[in-house]
């Protein structure tokens, strides 16, 4: 299966970095702030581009640009507006890092960062945690988490998986045995076998798995999980099914979980809405048609409001 992943923010063909910094720079200057020309620069470059405004800025004004931003603006607004100029890492390693921080842990926020990444992008991440906190992103994850669910997170931040696009066909018909017997075929589960093989595997070779799985036992993956397991591990094992399946359809998943109901998990919507931006937003907008029957902007539109709501929309985009 081919992922067709389709941004909706790419590099700014007519771009300059010190203008875009002079009129960040006069749009926070003086009485009061304009609001709409922050949204229309940061939105409308790529995060590379916004690197080069922040170095601008600086070189040019003396003054940090987040700061300055943080200054002026505030609450959701803020959020996504800082999310946007942040490097990409480095903003996933402070959401991780208050997940974790304070009274309980944000489960569902470590498994939404984790469970994506291929083996290139942990290694990235984890170096950026490190360079950040000063101590290893599996040392904190370790002291805010236990069991099963514990384990398979070390597992995948520790970079075991096989780099992607690694496959073995004959191995996944192994594999898919050995979930069957760990599971299914025995009373009680042996959640180790489902967190070595979940954890190591690129994401093609599951894709085999499962298939070997469904074509095995004549079930899906999805169901022998959801009859073995439960809780923040059952989360885990099903945020990776549905990434190696469909990208699209996990994260469209939890915007919409993010705006269902009484109350909108801002957080969850400025992360997914910022990170996937330059990756395959455009592509989630269509799967979260297909799923819903109903477009993300409209929901969007109608769970925020204000200057926060036109930031979004900004990065959703119309088309």
């Amino acid at each position: 299966m081919d992922y067709e992943a389709e941004p909706t923010i790419v590099d700014a063909e007519a771009f300059d970095a010190s203008e875009s910094a002079q009129a960040l720079r006069a749009a926070m200057k003086g009485l009061g702030t304009d609001e709409d020309t922050i949204i229309g620069i940061l939105t409308g470059c790529s995060n590379r581009q916004r690197q080069q405004i922040d170095a601008a800025f600086e070189r040019e004004f003396s003054r940090s640009l987040v700061e300055d931003l943080k200054s002026e603006l505030g609450g959701t607004f803020e959020d996504v507006i800082l999310a946007l100029v942040r490097p990409p890492y480095e903003f996933l390693c402070r959401q991780l890092n208050k997940a974790m921080e304070g009274m309980g842990t944000d489960d569902s926020a470590l498994v939404e960062i984790l469970c994506p990444l291929t083996s290139q992008e942990m290694k990235v991440l984890v170096a950026q945690y490190e360079e950040l906190y000063g101590r290893p992103l599996a040392e904190h994850l370790c002291s805010e988490t236990s069991g099963h669910f514990r384990r398979l997170l070390t597992l995948i931040v520790t970079g075991v998986r096989d780099p992607a696009g690694t496959v073995d066909p004959a191995m996944a018909a192994e594999q898919a045995a050995s979930l069957y017997d760990a599971g299914a075929e025995k009373l009680g589960t042996d959640e180790e076998v489902f967190n070595r093989i979940f954890s190591h595997c690129s994401f093609a070779q599951l894709r085999l798995v499962f298939e070997e799985y469904k074509s095995l036992t004549g079930k899906t993956i999805e169901q022998a999980l959801n009859s073995e397991m439960d809780g923040e591990l059952l989360d885990g094992f099903v945020a990776i099914v549905e990434c190696v399946q469909s990208p699209a359809a996990f994260f469209a998943r939890r915007l919409h979980k993010a705006m269902d109901g009484a109350g909108t998990d801002d957080p969850t919507l400025i992360r997914i809405i910022v990170c996937r931006s330059e990756i395959d937003l455009q592509t989630i907008k269509a799967e979260y048609e297909r799923i819903y029957d109903r477009t993300l902007l409209n929901d969007v539109k109608g769970e925020t409001s204000g200057d926060y709501k036109s930031a979004l929309c900004a990065i959703i985009g119309s088309a």
